[in-house]
């Protein structure tokens, strides 16, 4: 499921990159609300943009970043006596 999930917001991005610049609006001299149709679509592309990261972060942050946590500590028990006490690597 969590392979799922990693491939969906993956996806997600793709599309988001994808759009970031509208090339269909290339060579278009539309104004809207006195501002240009390229500049309105950037302002709804933010604004979309924003939402999805939002969303990101409520629901998946970490995934393809981050490692299972509960999985490393129960594989490398002998671990703990090479981290100091401050939670680093001990040289």
């Amino acid at each position: 499921m969590r392979r799922l999930e990693r491939a969906g917001w993956l996806a997600v991005a793709i599309v988001l990159c994808g759009l970031a610049i509208p090339w269909f609006l290339w060579g278009s001299a539309a104004v809207v609300a006195g501002l240009p149709l390229w500049l309105w679509w950037h302002v709804g592309w933010m604004g979309l943009a924003s939402v999805v990261f939002w969303i990101f972060t409520k629901r998946a942050w970490g995934i393809g970043v981050e490692t299972d946590t509960t999985a490393s500590s129960r594989g490398h028990g002998a671990d703990h006596t090479t981290h100091s006490a401050r939670g680093g690597e001990r040289p």
